[in-house]
């Protein structure tokens, strides 16, 4: 397993516990002796003790040896990072391309080579090209063979995922190889798990374009949940209304302060990217990317026109949850990326609390590495109670499970209750039922505002 990310990492991991013997490779040598230490470099539940199951059983190493490892194998997966390249907006394959030299320099005897990572249409035939240049001497079907095989993992479910996943998607032209890949997925035939073997270039579409829909429809109802508003329509009765019917399903019609994340953003933009410069625009992904982009934007003015009608000379704001999603550590494109800036710069005060990120967490520094820094108008809270003592807002922006049984009438309590007015309580993941929050002026999603009225 050539990267020893979350892809890799989660991978590697399972299919030790199959039974397979795996080596994750990284270059970081800190994180590989970190590994090698049981450290795990990520917040994934689970993870943690499946890798010390692998790691016991001895069936999971992780080395910075690239070409020992490479020749005692006979598949090797790359699963390195391909960010957004800022200049253009395309997929960065520089990972991945060394990765294949380095892989093709290696080689010594029959390799399945699989790109796991997420990557454009048309890679898996550049990266033949690639290992020929790199080693002439190597036949393609005879020395080695290259295979698509990109992975569906969500963060907060990504063992669950792979363990029982929806599908298993494997992309090559070569016989030999989808037999060799067929023996390593066996273990899912068991639980009957459907199985597609498709060429390279449907492969890696298909995983763009499966990121793609599903971006579409968070879009989508958040546009309807726009309309909800204007007309005392429910948008949770609406997605549920639209998903009872099983040509659309339920999942991913909930109203949001828009996607975020390492998949959906990264993914929508190089599909886009990709199609437009193949002469078949995907116009409809474009416009899901902008309205992603200014959604989250909107959802910063829902929370300063609210602290603006009640002329708060300093308001200050409590945020709940600062991942894109709960059951994660990821920061990437996060609402929050956007929505506490456009805070900070109309003079809000902010208190954070985020069960991974709250104060004195080892977490915390992940934020600087990331590059993530709010100046001193931020504090963090160690616990949602102290955030939110005395604030002019609560703001949930992440449906994290233990926002999910606040003590409604203890949270009016805690708030501040400016003259004239009821507690501020603004839901951007829709927790609470409108019949549930007496006492406190409660904005939602797509959902008429409860109490809005000034206090009596």
């Amino acid at each position: 397993m050539i990267g020893a990310g979350y892809v890799g990492l989660v991978t590697g991991a399972c299919f030790a516990e199959f039974g397979f013997d795996v080596v994750c490779l990284d270059n970081d040598t800190t994180k590989i002796d970190k590994l090698n230490q049981g450290l795990i470099p990520i917040y994934e539940p689970g993870l943690d003790s499946l890798v010390a199951q692998g790691m016991k059983s001895k069936r999971l190493t992780f080395s910075t040896n690239l070409k020992e490892s490479v020749q005692a194998s006979n598949i090797v997966m790359i699963a390195v990072g391909t960010p957004t390249n800022i200049t253009d907006g395309h997929a960065d394959l520089g990972y991945v391309y060394q990765a294949v030299k380095d892989v093709a320099l290696a080689i010594d005897g029959y390799t399945v080579i699989v790109t796991k990572s997420t990557v454009p249409v048309g890679t898996g035939d550049e990266v033949v090209s690639l290992i020929k240049q790199t080693r002439p001497d190597l036949v393609e079907g005879v020395d080695f063979d290259v295979a698509s095989n990109p992975e569906f993992l969500r963060e907060g479910s990504a063992i669950t995922d792979f363990m029982r996943p929806d599908r298993v998607v494997v992309g090559t032209d070569s016989q030999k190889a989808r037999d060799v890949m067929q023996r390593l997925y066996r273990p899912l035939y068991l639980i009957e798990t459907p199985i597609l073997y498709t060429n390279k270039p449907t492969a890696e579409l298909i995983k763009y374009a499966a990121n793609g829909f599903l971006a579409l429809k968070i879009g989508f109802i958040n546009q309807m949940a726009d309309l909800c508003e204007k007309t005392g329509a429910d948008v949770q009765e609406l997605g549920k209304g639209m998903g009872l019917d099983n040509r659309i399903g339920r999942k991913f019609l909930n109203a949001s302060p828009g996607y975020g994340g390492s998949c959906f953003p990264k993914d929508t933009l190089a599909l886009s990217k990709t199609a437009r410069q193949l002469g078949a625009p995907c116009t409809i992904v474009d416009a899901v990317i902008e309205a992603n982009t200014a959604r989250k934007l909107k959802m910063a003015e829902r929370i300063l026109q609210r602290l603006r009608d009640r002329k708060l000379s300093k308001p200050r704001v409590a945020i709940l949850g600062i991942t894109f999603k709960p059951n994660t550590d990821d920061m990437r494109d996060a609402a929050s990326l956007v929505i506490i800036p456009e805070l900070l710069k109309h003079g809000v005060d902010v208190v954070i609390y985020d069960p991974l990120y709250y104060k004195n967490s080892d977490c915390l520094p992940h934020l600087a590495a990331q590059g993530i820094t709010w100046g001193s108008e931020v504090t963090f809270a160690s616990n949602r109670k102290e955030a939110t003592l005395d604030a002019d807002a609560a703001v949930i922006l992440t449906e994290w499970h233990e926002f999910r049984g606040i003590d409604l009438s203890e949270l009016q309590q805690s708030l501040a209750k400016p003259e004239g007015f009821l507690p501020l309580l603004i839901d951007l993941r829709n927790i609470y039922k409108t019949n549930e929050v007496d006492g406190l002026h409660y904005l939602s999603i797509g959902r008429s505002e409860v109490n809005n009225k000034i206090a009596i």
